[in-house]
């Protein structure tokens, strides 16, 4: 059983290391590809965001966002194939970040074929956000093993 789960990390976890692989070789000066799709989206969540809270938002270099994903992506990827409950915290972080700025559904009109991709992909992402949380409560519902006490017998 423990190889089965072992093997189930490693495959989940590829999803987002292969990912971070992949955006760390196109990285580049500017941060790549990833950073010129990102703009765009993450400029208007930042401006939503910042009409519905009502300060301002400070400007954030693109290849900065992008690096810090890799991170997350990769380092949070290799602590979860080890069974580190971090490593979930990671990859959780990422995707709250990162799913509803790249998959902004919501900006589309529900019959455009866009729309049915992004909330598609969006839907995809909250499955893996719900996996990691069953990870997290499966984890901390098993039991420590607890080193028995040895007790000697007093001698009169």
């Amino acid at each position: 059983m423990g190889f089965v789960s072992f093997f189930g990390r490693v495959l989940f976890a590829s999803v987002f290391l292969l990912s971070a692989y992949q955006e760390f070789s196109e990285f580049g000066v500017n941060g790549g590809p990833a950073a010129k799709a990102l703009k765009p989206k993450f400029n208007l969540f930042m401006k939503h965001t910042a009409s519905r809270i009502g300060i301002a938002v400070p400007h954030v270099e693109m290849r900065h966002v992008i690096a810090s994903t890799i991170f997350l992506k990769g380092f949070g990827g290799l602590l979860f194939i080890f069974s580190s409950s971090f490593g979930a915290y990671l990859l959780l972080v990422y995707l709250a970040f990162i799913t509803p700025i790249v998959y902004d559904f919501y900006n589309y009109d529900i019959e455009k074929a866009e729309f049915v991709q992004l909330f598609s992909k969006f839907n995809q992402n909250l499955a893996l956000f719900g996996a990691l949380l069953f990870f997290l409560g499966m984890k901390n519902s098993i039991p420590k093993r607890q080193k028995k006490k040895v007790t000697k017998t007093k001698t009169n």
